[in-house]
């Protein structure tokens, strides 16, 4: 039954304009993961390597948290559309900067804003679940999350063949254009809708406080994408110093390729949220990320091949695209007068521990090499299913039939 809090699903959102939002969402989140494949290139051209040039993917990452905590709420008080056309003009400034960055100094800070500003996909899908109908919300959210996450992982791809043709400047360039585009053709198509929950901005963020501190299964959720996004981080993140220290010392070009064969995981993101509709959500959770701990052990065990790690990346990202759409599908379900909120505050988690799993996955790979960078994905992974068999279990009895 629809409640007050609850708006009315809208006629506005067509197939298509789903379609378009996974695109946007693809073509937007891709700024953040650019860099990771074109990181050997980077250090050559600025004289940088080991943990500094590490700041890079951390910093963009901790940027994307700080947009999230700061920026995503204005979505449940002022109307998404404007506020998304304004961050993709800021982005692309940001990119800008970045293609013209003289020292490491000035791309980490660039690295900094890009992320900052690139919170444009985490408007999109709570305006996604608000236009939904409750029956199809977790299907819907699994479409837009696929442009997501093959977005994610196509940037590396792009980014890798651009910078061995074109340098790795020219990625953050075409990457601007994009965001051009991308501004002009929503400002056209994106509905109009009102403020979900008006309020001042100070109280807008003090009521994350509250959110937090009243919703657990917020929390459990949260933690679980945090942990296993952390995992997945250390992987990509040292993935392209990893082949080129193998005997063919693979370029970026080759990293990027990994990319695609990962995109067969983005395929069950609409099957994950049907499940997900249908109350499977915590069973999801665990089997995803026992799949995303198997990657590890497959990457420890045959990673000195590009077989095995094609085998590793395949499960890897089935793991943590399966495992994210039943976390979103349930938070989304929480309070729907507060899905920006929910979504800044699960995000938020999700990044730092992106951050921090990029940075231990560095600083693994500078200490222990491959086996130190399985070791931080795997240690992450387990402790991400111990909580989701344990934290659920903590829940009130309502709540975690629904996990």
């Amino acid at each position: 039954m629809q409640t007050p809090s609850d708006p009315a699903p809208s006629a506005s959102l067509r197939p298509s304009l789903v379609w378009l939002m996974a695109v946007a969402g693809a073509v937007t989140v891709a700024n953040l993961y650019y860099n990771q494949p074109l990181l050997g290139d980077i250090g050559r051209t600025l004289g940088a390597d080991g943990s500094a040039l590490g700041l890079v993917p951390t910093l963009t990452q901790v940027g994307y948290a700080v947009g999230m905590l700061f920026l995503v709420p204005l979505g449940d008080s002022l109307e998404r559309r404007k506020v998304i056309l304004l961050l993709c003009g800021c982005v692309g400034v940001a990119l800008v900067v970045a293609g013209l960055a003289p020292s490491l100094h000035v791309l980490v800070a660039a690295s900094f804003a890009i992320g900052v500003t690139t919170v444009v996909p985490q408007m999109l899908i709570p305006f996604a679940a608000q236009l939904a109908a409750p029956s199809e919300r977790g299907r819907v959210v699994g479409m837009v999350m696929s442009g997501l996450l093959i977005g994610i992982l196509l940037s590396r791809t792009a980014a890798g063949f651009v910078g061995t043709h074109l340098g790795w400047r020219t990625m953050f360039f075409v990457a601007a254009g994009l965001m051009v585009v991308t501004g002009v053709v929503l400002r056209f198509t994106l509905p109009s809708a009102p403020p979900v929950a008006a309020m001042p901005y100070p109280q807008l963020m003090r009521s994350l406080i509250h959110l937090a501190r009243t919703e657990p299964v917020l929390r459990l959720h949260a933690l679980l994408g945090g942990l296993t996004f952390g995992a997945f981080s250390a992987f990509w993140a040292t993935l392209a110093l990893y082949l080129r220290s193998l005997p063919g010392h693979y370029d970026a070009q080759v990293a990027g390729l990994f990319g695609v064969v990962g995109v067969a995981g983005a395929v069950i993101a609409p099957l994950v949220g049907r499940f997900a509709d249908k109350g499977a959500g915590r069973r999801i959770n665990a089997l995803a990320i026992a799949v995303l701990l198997a990657s590890f052990v497959v990457l420890w065990l045959w990673g000195h091949s590009l077989w095995g790690i094609a085998l590793g990346v395949v499960l890897l990202d089935l793991g943590a695209q399966a495992n994210q759409i039943a976390n979103q599908a349930r938070v989304y379900s929480l309070r729907p007068d507060a899905r920006s909120r929910l979504n800044t505050l699960y995000m938020v988690t999700y990044f730092v521990g992106g951050a921090a799993g990029a940075w231990a996955g560095m600083s693994a790979w500078t200490r222990a090499g491959w086996p130190g960078v399985c070791a931080v994905g795997a240690a992450m992974s387990l402790t991400a299913l111990v909580a989701v068999l344990w934290g659920a279990r903590r829940l009130p009895a309502a709540q975690a039939s629904a996990t």
